[in-house]
């Protein structure tokens, strides 16, 4: 079955790729470079080269292509600081992909007859901020986000109707928890670890944001297995804990040998990373993987960050 992987050179694509090769399937890897291409090409996959943001070239790439699946992973948060004051600043181009190059993707992937179109969506702080701790698919996104987020919510939301009225094609957004392990922001030499380290990442007020995370590896088998398992729609890809802050967080310090997270009030916290930052850390709601561990037969490999923020950064 040949694959077409948008978002080949990320840090889920690094891991998703191998694995597809891997289980069999032919790979087309879409890349801007060819020096990336190199390595794509020494890993077994074929490569396409076209810039995503231009419609007629990745049209073009996937017609010459001829995928029965197209993945959408692409983002643009290589360069993220965690600035929850420019939320909206830092995923900008993320946005472009979540919205213009997701309708790009879906009318080309319906234009050459694939059967499923997979999307990169995210699980976490998009739920509306109220009710129970823990959500399902089901439950409502967030109406009123904080102002450095709401353009960031608004491509999630497009990105998860244009899955849901996709004709023709059966397609599903996986939302992924915020993701941890070789590559990614939560690793031994990533920005968020170099943050707590330097107690520059604390808890704010209770603590009582919700978070979902998931290992790279986990989410990339995830991906694999949605490729055959699974009816369209939405699935939440997170591991079976989701957890406040005010306990994840200096589990993560303690793990690292570092000094536990300061403590700060609210209203000091909100002068330094504004209303969304002390919406992720006090209000936040956490995702339920139950669907996902059903319906695509999927079972992570890290059930809780407690196992791979010990076993799983490096």
């Amino acid at each position: 079955m040949r694959v077409f992987v948008a978002g080949s050179t990320g840090a889920i694509g690094k891991r998703l790729v191998p694995l597809l090769l891997k289980n069999g399937f032919e790979v087309v890897a879409l890349t801007r470079s060819t020096e990336k291409g190199r390595e794509l090409e020494r890993l077994g996959a074929k490569i396409s080269i076209a810039n995503p943001l231009d419609k007629e070239e990745l049209t073009a790439a996937i017609k010459k292509a001829k995928p029965e699946v197209v993945i959408h992973q692409l983002t643009a948060l290589a360069g993220a600081t965690g600035n929850f004051r420019k939320f909206d600043e830092e995923f900008a181009l993320t946005n472009r992909f979540r919205t213009e190059v997701t309708d790009t993707l879906i009318a080309a992937a319906r234009l050459v007859g694939a059967r499923r179109f997979i999307a990169q969506s995210f699980c976490g702080w998009p739920f509306a901020r109220e009710g129970g701790p823990v959500k399902t698919e089901d439950d409502p996104l967030d109406p009123n986000p904080p102002t450095s987020f709401s353009e960031t919510l608004a491509a999630i939301r497009h990105l998860e109707m244009a899955v849901r009225e996709a004709a023709d094609i059966e397609a599903l957004a996986l939302r992924y928890g915020l993701f941890y392990g070789p590559g990614t922001a939560i690793a031994k030499d990533g920005v968020f670890i170099d943050l707590i380290r330097k107690r520059r990442f604390p808890i704010v007020g209770d603590g009582a944001g919700i978070w979902s995370f998931v290992h790279i590896e986990d989410a990339a088998r995830a991906t694999v297995a949605a490729i055959t398992n699974g009816a369209p729609g939405i699935y939440n890809i997170v591991d079976d804990d989701p957890a406040p802050v005010s306990v994840w967080l200096p589990y993560l310090a303690k793990a690292l040998g570092a000094k536990p997270p300061r403590r700060v009030p609210v209203w000091l916290a909100r002068l330094f990373i504004g209303e969304g930052g002390v919406m992720m850390m006090t209000q936040s709601r956490g995702g339920a993987n139950t669907k996902a561990k059903g319906e695509l037969k999927w079972q992570p490999i890290y059930p809780s960050w407690r196992i791979g923020f010990v076993e799983g950064l490096d």
